[in-house]
């Protein structure tokens, strides 16, 4: 099937992250990796080095890939801005690592708290490119707290042009329903296919990019 027209689900999704590693030996860690390479490709056609560019993570991994992202934009002499929704403590697995990478090399991640979040809005609506990577397709219930004000600021910097990271944080992967709050983005990279609720919920996408994360078709 033609991947444009490939549609998956939020549980085919994460079946296909374990079937790869499974029967095929690919590992989270590189797929997180080349996730965060296809978005740093986007967001160079989008912003030149000296953009204004901030990176909003979460704790799983749609946050990892934005860690990852970062990264490259580092090493690529950009200087985004990296903000957690939570601490950094509370990362895990690969997700963590590429946190710890980024910390490591001296970069710093900032934590997003009820202290800080005025603030850190204000950075946001200043920037030239942000990159959603707050939440992705295992979102389980309302969306609520700091990731759901992070939202609301991105939704509010009107002149920032908006990466999603695979799906707008906040929108059901399988009804294209905001659940709660969503991101409305300018531009979505999605990984391997397009999900289902991203048809439904394309206003909230913008346009979208297909990555296959380095997998070969055949493989669907």
């Amino acid at each position: 099937m033609n991947p444009k027209k490939r549609l998956l689900t939020a549980k085919q999704a994460k079946d296909w992250d374990k079937k790869l590693f499974d029967n095929y030996g690919v590992p989270t860690l590189l797929l997180m990796e080349n996730a965060g390479r296809a978005v740093f490709v986007e967001a160079q056609n989008i912003a030149k080095p000296s953009a204004k560019i901030t990176v909003c993570c979460g704790r799983g991994n749609n946050g990892g890939d934005g860690f990852a992202a970062a990264r490259h934009l580092l090493s690529c002499g950009y200087k985004p801005q990296i903000f957690l929704a939570g601490r950094v403590s509370e990362l895990k697995d690969e997700a963590g690592l590429n946190a710890k990478i980024i910390l490591r090399l001296g970069y710093k991640i900032i934590e997003v708290t009820q202290k800080n979040i005025h603030l850190i809005c204000q950075k946001i609506k200043k920037s030239n490119l942000v990159i959603d990577a707050l939440l992705g397709v295992g979102i389980k219930g309302q969306v609520y707290g700091i990731t759901k004000e992070l939202i609301d600021c991105i939704n509010q910097s009107i002149d920032a042009y908006v990466l999603s990271v695979d799906i707008p944080s906040g929108l059901d992967a399988d009804t294209g329903i905001p659940l709660g709050d969503s991101v409305k983005a300018d531009k979505t990279v999605a990984f391997m296919a397009k999900k289902k609720g991203m048809v439904a919920g394309k206003r909230y996408c913008g346009a979208i990019v297909i990555s296959n994360l380095g997998i070969p078709g055949c493989l669907f």
